[in-house]
């Protein structure tokens, strides 16, 4: 493809309260299997970008960990590759990244020595399925300087939490509004973008000369009167993790029929880094009903409507229903857990009982005694 791609990973998001402590968003468990930055980085992949970089920074342990082979999604080539970087202090430079803008120019040699005409940036905060190759032949048939990825939502009460943009009959973007206090567009911009490469350097050459760090701010709202933004509209299945409650529901969306055939069963598929696990044991007794339980898991109670990762040990007499148990969660006996998130390597002592069926979802981060000293 004559494309480059950017993959932002490396922003915070307190909103995700305890779940952010340990990983960044991009590194988020979805659908007992995966990991947020696996649909972006399946998405380029599959579009045929031959050279990806992600831009990683906020506790990027495991995230950087997880992107340690780029042979899961077929990036080890010698053309091009999986490029990870991380703020590095220079004698030029001895910041953090300092924003989404700031984060590429810190890379910039990375945009000055590629030869692809056109760069595709995405975010590693959503889930969704996406050929790039229509984006690009859409952004040069307009004759667009940027082309925005664009959902309607339909709910502008929803929309407040994202960037909400207005578009004429040709599908120009008029307008741009990030979080607005009120709207009457329910359209919203995904963070998925398409820009001439040499314009990119250009733009983000001129925030650095005048201390702007934002890409969406300083870049898109600045020039969306002078530059011709255009809108593409995605209309299919598109989920960003910005919450609590975006989490958990897009988790739960996979126990959806129709959500697991476009992810998992309609090409092309999506990627990621396989854990070298024996399948999920469930023993006599034991009962799931729609639920997605991972490998190396040993069932011995009742899961309902849940999603169970990896390593999971679910003890006897236990009732698990509409929750999300991550990696390698011990849970005892006769625990009843319902609407909550359980945090990776908990351990949760026997006979507790823990959310209920009117409750909001919980987070639910015990201590690992099975690890303490």
């Amino acid at each position: 493809m004559r494309a480059i791609g950017i993959i932002l990973a490396g922003g915070n998001n307190s909103k995700m309260r305890e779940l952010s402590k340990k990983r960044a968003i991009g590194a988020m468990p979805i659908a007992g299997s995966y990991r947020a930055i696996d649909f972006s980085l399946s998405n380029m992949s599959n579009s045929h970008i031959q050279k990806v970089a992600v831009l990683t920074q906020y506790n990027a342990w495991s995230l950087n960990e997880h992107l340690s082979s780029s042979k899961w999604w077929d990036f080890g080539r010698k053309q091009g590759g999986l490029f990870v970087f991380t703020p590095s202090i220079t004698s030029d430079n001895g910041f953090w990244y300092r924003g989404t803008a700031d984060a590429i120019a810190q890379n910039m040699a990375f945009l000055k020595k590629s030869h692809e005409p056109y760069a595709i940036i995405a975010s590693a905060d959503a889930v969704y399925k996406l050929d790039y190759n229509k984006v690009l032949e859409r952004h040069v048939e307009t004759g667009a300087d940027i082309t925005i990825v664009c959902k309607d939502i339909g709910s502008t009460e929803k929309a407040l939490a994202y960037g909400v943009v207005t578009t004429d009959s040709n599908g120009r973007i008029v307008d741009f509004e990030e979080k607005p206090g009120e709207t009457t567009s329910s359209k919203i911009s995904t963070g998925i973008y398409v820009i001439r490469r040499r314009l990119l350097i250009q733009l983000i050459e001129q925030c650095m000369a005048e201390d702007n760090y934002d890409f969406v701010n300083d870049i898109i709202i600045r020039n969306k009167d002078t530059k011709r933004i255009y809108a593409y509209n995605l209309d299919s299945y598109w989920q960003n993790i910005s919450n609590i409650d975006n989490y958990y529901s897009c988790n739960m969306d996979f126990l959806k029929p129709d959500v697991r055939d476009f992810f998992f069963k309609q090409y092309p598929d999506v990627y990621s880094k396989v854990a070298d696990l024996p399948p999920a044991k469930y023993n006599p007794g034991s009962k799931v009903r729609n639920s997605l339980i991972s490998s190396g898991c040993i069932i011995n109670g009742e899961v309902d409507g849940s999603v169970v990762f990896h390593q999971a040990y679910i003890g006897n007499n236990c009732v698990i229903k509409n929750s999300i148990i991550l990696n390698d969660v011990y849970i005892g006996d006769n625990t009843v857990i319902e609407n909550c998130i359980v945090e990776s390597h908990s351990t949760i002592n026997p006979n507790e009982k823990l959310g209920s069926e009117d409750s909001e979802v919980q987070i639910i981060n015990e201590r690992n005694f099975r690890y303490s000293l």
